[in-house]
């Protein structure tokens, strides 16, 4: 199921780091930062010589869902 941009917004930082899965291996990492504010960081798993492989994209708001669904 595709993230909503309502989905990103919402989310918050817990005492782990955690990702919210999009499709075909695109996912939002939402991590707490040392000063309790949350960053959220789009990623993408992929594999290339039957090794895994993320690819970073950039971080919310800057990369927003419209952007990293295309």
């Amino acid at each position: 199921m595709p993230l909503k941009d309502t989905d990103v917004k919402a989310a918050q930082a817990t005492d782990k780091p955690y990702k919210l899965q999009d499709e075909h291996g695109l996912y939002l990492l939402v991590k707490s930062l040392t000063d309790g504010s949350t960053t959220k960081y789009w990623c993408y798993d992929y594999s290339y010589a039957g090794k895994r492989k993320t690819l970073s994209i950039g971080t919310y708001p800057e990369t927003n869902i419209t952007a990293s669904s295309r």
